[in-house]
């Protein structure tokens, strides 16, 4: 898991091939104007999703994991609170390959960020993370998926 501020992110172009068209994308898009939706950019392989998530707090926030993609996720609207436990330590759980997901609701996280909007998260596949924890009703977010 990373966690840094926006104007950091090209310092991480080099741990993913597909990392330097995210930092392309963020310099020439304003995020925040963006309509809800899926935003291609390299296939399957790039994408965006804007999305407006419902707020949890940490007992209702699930826990994650992909296999096949990284995540960079980005509030937008407000601050964001992600679980974070490293893969090693969750339990085997069912995967779902349609979706590269495997859920682990009802598990506490082992510890907590908190990302402003101008921060973001990078969820790689080892790192199980618990998203949209926050005191607000929704948050609008930027959530990137990198083939890993």
């Amino acid at each position: 898991m990373v966690v840094d501020t926006l104007d950091n992110l090209e310092f991480y172009k080099g741990l993913n091939p597909l990392f330097e068209d995210v930092v392309e994308f963020v310099k020439t898009h304003d995020l925040n104007k963006l309509e809800a939706g899926k935003y291609q950019i390299k296939g399957d392989d790039l994408f965006v999703n804007i999305t407006t998530a419902k707020g949890k707090t940490p007992d209702e926030a699930v826990l994650e994991t992909h296999k096949k993609m990284i995540d960079i996720q980005i509030p937008l609207s407000c601050a964001e609170t992600y679980g974070y436990t490293p893969l090693c330590n969750l339990p085997d759980a069912e995967y779902n390959a349609d979706k590269d997901i495997t859920k682990m609701p009802g598990l506490a996280a082992d510890s907590y960020v908190t990302c402003q909007p101008g921060m973001f998260a990078i969820f790689f596949p080892q790192d199980g993370h618990a998203p949209c924890i926050s005191a607000e009703a929704e948050i609008k977010k930027a959530i990137f998926k990198i083939l890993a």
